[in-house]
Protein backbone atom coordinates (compact mmCIF):
# COMPACT_ATOMS: atom_id res chain seq x y z
CA UNK A 1 0.00 0.00 0.00
CA UNK A 2 1.35 3.42 -0.96
CA UNK A 3 2.32 5.81 1.83
CA UNK A 4 1.85 9.48 0.98
CA UNK A 5 3.54 11.08 3.99
CA UNK A 6 6.55 10.52 6.29
CA UNK A 7 7.98 12.07 9.41
CA UNK A 8 11.36 13.77 9.00
CA UNK A 9 13.40 13.47 12.19
CA UNK A 10 15.46 16.56 11.46
CA UNK A 11 15.12 20.32 11.76
CA UNK A 12 17.69 20.86 8.98
CA UNK A 13 16.36 23.19 6.28
CA UNK A 14 18.72 21.53 3.81
CA UNK A 15 17.15 18.11 4.34
CA UNK A 16 13.70 19.64 3.97
CA UNK A 17 14.70 21.15 0.63
CA UNK A 18 16.17 17.87 -0.62
CA UNK A 19 13.05 15.89 0.28
CA UNK A 20 10.93 18.55 -1.42
CA UNK A 21 13.17 18.24 -4.47
CA UNK A 22 12.05 14.63 -5.01
CA UNK A 23 8.43 15.35 -4.15
CA UNK A 24 8.16 13.61 -0.79
CA UNK A 25 5.51 14.91 1.59
CA UNK A 26 6.65 15.07 5.18
CA UNK A 27 6.06 16.37 8.67
CA UNK A 28 9.07 17.74 10.51
CA UNK A 29 9.56 16.45 14.04
CA UNK A 30 12.95 17.32 15.47
CA UNK A 31 14.75 14.70 17.56
CA UNK A 32 17.13 15.53 20.39
CA UNK A 33 19.75 12.81 20.76
CA UNK A 34 23.15 12.66 22.40
CA UNK A 35 25.68 13.16 19.60
CA UNK A 36 28.77 12.21 21.59
CA UNK A 37 31.06 9.73 19.88
CA UNK A 38 31.36 6.41 21.70
CA UNK A 39 34.75 5.03 22.66
CA UNK A 40 36.27 3.12 19.75
CA UNK A 41 33.38 4.00 17.43
CA UNK A 42 34.25 4.39 13.74
CA UNK A 43 32.93 7.46 11.86
CA UNK A 44 30.62 5.29 9.73
CA UNK A 45 29.23 3.45 12.75
CA UNK A 46 28.75 6.84 14.40
CA UNK A 47 26.60 8.38 11.64
CA UNK A 48 24.58 5.18 11.22
CA UNK A 49 23.88 5.00 14.95
CA UNK A 50 22.79 8.65 15.12
CA UNK A 51 20.56 8.40 12.05
CA UNK A 52 18.74 5.45 13.59
CA UNK A 53 18.62 7.06 17.04
CA UNK A 54 16.93 10.17 15.61
CA UNK A 55 14.37 8.09 13.73
CA UNK A 56 13.71 5.86 16.76
CA UNK A 57 13.25 8.92 19.00
CA UNK A 58 10.63 10.43 16.71
CA UNK A 59 8.80 7.12 16.26
CA UNK A 60 8.60 6.77 20.06
CA UNK A 61 7.29 10.33 20.31
CA UNK A 62 4.65 9.68 17.64
CA UNK A 63 3.50 6.53 19.41
CA UNK A 64 3.46 8.22 22.82
CA UNK A 65 1.45 11.19 21.54
CA UNK A 66 -1.00 8.92 19.74
CA UNK A 67 -0.34 10.50 16.36
CA UNK A 68 -0.90 8.75 13.06
CA UNK A 69 1.81 6.14 12.50
CA UNK A 70 3.89 6.76 9.41
CA UNK A 71 7.48 5.86 8.50
CA UNK A 72 10.13 8.07 10.13
CA UNK A 73 13.20 9.22 8.20
CA UNK A 74 16.30 10.06 10.21
CA UNK A 75 19.67 11.21 8.90
CA UNK A 76 23.07 12.25 10.16
CA UNK A 77 26.07 13.75 8.38
CA UNK A 78 29.65 14.04 9.50
CA UNK A 79 32.89 15.26 7.99
CA UNK A 80 35.85 12.93 8.45
CA UNK A 81 39.52 13.80 8.02
CA UNK A 82 41.54 10.62 8.38
CA UNK A 83 39.68 9.03 11.31
CA UNK A 84 38.91 12.36 12.93
CA UNK A 85 35.24 13.37 13.07
CA UNK A 86 34.68 17.08 12.49
CA UNK A 87 31.34 18.14 13.92
CA UNK A 88 29.82 21.60 14.15
CA UNK A 89 32.34 24.22 15.31
CA UNK A 90 32.04 25.50 18.86
CA UNK A 91 33.26 28.99 17.97
CA UNK A 92 35.35 30.96 15.48
CA UNK A 93 38.64 29.47 16.64
CA UNK A 94 37.26 25.95 16.25
CA UNK A 95 35.88 26.71 12.78
CA UNK A 96 39.14 28.26 11.59
CA UNK A 97 41.10 25.28 12.92
CA UNK A 98 38.80 22.87 11.02
CA UNK A 99 39.05 24.81 7.76
CA UNK A 100 42.84 25.01 7.98
CA UNK A 101 42.98 21.26 8.69
CA UNK A 102 40.85 20.62 5.58
CA UNK A 103 42.87 23.06 3.47
CA UNK A 104 44.52 21.33 0.51
CA UNK A 105 43.33 17.92 1.75
CA UNK A 106 40.83 15.29 0.66
CA UNK A 107 38.28 14.41 3.31
CA UNK A 108 35.19 12.25 3.47
CA UNK A 109 31.60 13.26 4.10
CA UNK A 110 29.48 10.42 5.48
CA UNK A 111 25.71 10.61 5.60
CA UNK A 112 23.54 7.80 6.95
CA UNK A 113 19.80 7.52 6.42
CA UNK A 114 17.48 5.38 8.55
CA UNK A 115 13.84 4.65 7.77
CA UNK A 116 11.96 3.29 10.77
CA UNK A 117 8.36 2.13 10.92
CA UNK A 118 6.07 0.15 13.18
CA UNK A 119 7.01 -2.93 11.15
CA UNK A 120 3.53 -3.63 9.83
CA UNK A 121 4.16 -3.07 6.12
CA UNK A 122 7.94 -3.09 5.85
CA UNK A 123 11.03 -4.04 7.88
CA UNK A 124 11.15 -2.14 11.16
CA UNK A 125 14.43 -0.45 10.25
CA UNK A 126 16.11 0.11 6.92
CA UNK A 127 19.51 1.77 6.74
CA UNK A 128 21.63 3.21 3.93
CA UNK A 129 24.61 5.54 3.72
CA UNK A 130 26.83 7.44 1.31
CA UNK A 131 30.55 8.17 1.58
CA UNK A 132 31.81 11.00 -0.60
CA UNK A 133 35.39 12.13 -1.18
CA UNK A 134 35.77 15.93 -1.17
CA UNK A 135 39.00 17.65 -2.16
CA UNK A 136 39.61 21.18 -0.85
CA UNK A 137 41.85 23.81 -2.36
CA UNK A 138 44.24 25.69 -0.09
CA UNK A 139 42.65 28.08 2.41
CA UNK A 140 44.58 30.67 4.42
CA UNK A 141 43.66 31.89 7.89
CA UNK A 142 42.39 35.29 6.73
CA UNK A 143 39.99 33.66 4.28
CA UNK A 144 38.82 31.18 6.90
CA UNK A 145 38.03 34.02 9.30
CA UNK A 146 36.27 35.99 6.57
CA UNK A 147 34.15 32.94 5.80
CA UNK A 148 33.28 32.53 9.48
CA UNK A 149 31.99 36.12 9.56
CA UNK A 150 29.39 35.26 6.90
CA UNK A 151 27.65 33.13 9.54
CA UNK A 152 27.43 30.08 7.28
CA UNK A 153 29.90 27.73 9.02
CA UNK A 154 28.39 27.97 12.51
CA UNK A 155 25.88 25.10 12.18
CA UNK A 156 27.70 22.98 9.60
CA UNK A 157 29.69 19.80 10.19
CA UNK A 158 33.28 20.51 9.21
CA UNK A 159 32.53 24.26 9.33
CA UNK A 160 31.46 24.60 5.71
CA UNK A 161 28.39 24.35 3.51
CA UNK A 162 28.92 22.99 0.00
CA UNK A 163 25.50 24.27 -1.09
CA UNK A 164 26.41 27.82 -0.07
CA UNK A 165 29.43 30.08 0.05
CA UNK A 166 31.66 27.17 1.05
CA UNK A 167 31.37 25.76 -2.47
CA UNK A 168 34.36 27.91 -3.48
CA UNK A 169 36.64 25.66 -1.40
CA UNK A 170 35.70 22.45 -3.23
CA UNK A 171 38.18 21.56 -5.96
CA UNK A 172 36.82 18.09 -6.69
CA UNK A 173 34.11 15.73 -5.48
CA UNK A 174 33.62 12.00 -5.96
CA UNK A 175 30.35 10.55 -4.72
CA UNK A 176 27.00 12.02 -3.71
CA UNK A 177 26.65 15.81 -3.82
CA UNK A 178 23.28 15.61 -2.04
CA UNK A 179 24.91 13.39 0.57
CA UNK A 180 27.39 16.16 1.32
CA UNK A 181 24.52 18.63 1.63
CA UNK A 182 22.86 16.30 4.15
CA UNK A 183 20.63 13.71 2.48
CA UNK A 184 21.85 11.33 -0.28
CA UNK A 185 18.87 11.30 -2.62
CA UNK A 186 19.68 8.07 -4.47
CA UNK A 187 19.92 6.06 -1.26
CA UNK A 188 17.01 7.88 0.37
CA UNK A 189 14.70 7.35 -2.61
CA UNK A 190 15.52 3.63 -2.62
CA UNK A 191 14.60 3.29 1.05
CA UNK A 192 11.39 5.21 0.56
CA UNK A 193 10.36 3.17 -2.48
CA UNK A 194 11.00 -0.09 -0.61
CA UNK A 195 8.64 1.16 2.11
CA UNK A 196 5.99 2.14 -0.44
CA UNK A 197 6.43 5.89 0.08
CA UNK A 198 5.26 7.97 -2.85
CA UNK A 199 7.78 10.17 -4.66
CA UNK A 200 7.23 13.07 -7.05
CA UNK A 201 4.19 14.37 -5.18
CA UNK A 202 3.32 18.00 -4.54
CA UNK A 203 5.92 18.86 -1.87
CA UNK A 204 3.64 20.01 0.95
CA UNK A 205 5.06 20.02 4.48
CA UNK A 206 3.76 20.45 7.99
CA UNK A 207 6.23 21.48 10.68
CA UNK A 208 6.20 20.49 14.34
CA UNK A 209 8.89 22.07 16.47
Amino acid sequence: MAVDWVYLASASPRRRELLQQIGVRFTVMSAAVDEAVLAGESPLDYVCRLAQAKADAVLSRVEMEGQLLRPVLGADTTVVLGERILGKPADEADAVAMLLALSGQTHQVMTAVALVSDGADCPATQLAYSVTEVQFRSIDEAEARQYWRTGEPADKAGAYGIQGLGAVFVENLSGSYSGVVGLPLYETANLLKQAGVSLWRTPETVSHE
